[in-house]
């Protein structure tokens, strides 16, 4: 019955939204919040795996972190502070990603390329009579 009623109400959700699997999904998703027998038709073979990593995140200590993690985020909101270097790693990473001006890892100690500057004279000459292979006394 259950795999039954999931499909039905998966057909039922492409059908009225025309084959979009997105808003089909966001359908689904908000019918199995108001519908107890679909949410649990949906999550029954995960169901194990859910409960057993919520027990080990409880046995593990990762709870309280995370609780301790949202009452901080909650205080930094009421009172902003400039983000740490640590913070800031995520947000570099992207930068440096997305090319705009982010940190280059591994270069952070080099400065920037300089830009082209125009050749002397004598350069081009000492270059052009390498390339002919004159011997160095005619320089």
């Amino acid at each position: 019955m259950s795999r039954n009623y999931i499909e039905q109400r998966i057909k039922e959700a492409l059908k009225k939204h025309n084959g979009n699997a997105t808003r089909a999904r966001q359908q689904v998703i908000a019918w199995a919040a108001e519908d107890q027998q679909l949410l649990l038709a949906l999550t029954k073979s995960h169901l194990t795996g859910i409960v057993a990593y919520n027990i080990e995140r409880i046995l593990s200590g990762r709870s309280a972190r995370t609780e301790n993690a949202a009452t901080k985020a909650a205080q930094n909101v009421a009172n902003p502070q400039k983000p740490s270097k640590e913070e800031n790693f995520g947000k570099e990473l992207l930068k440096a990603v997305a090319g705009n001006s982010g940190a280059t890892f591994g270069l952070e100690g080099y400065s920037a390329p300089r830009k082209k500057t125009q050749v002397s004279k004598s350069h081009i000459d000492a270059i052009q009579a390498m390339a002919r292979k004159v011997p160095p006394s005619e320089f």
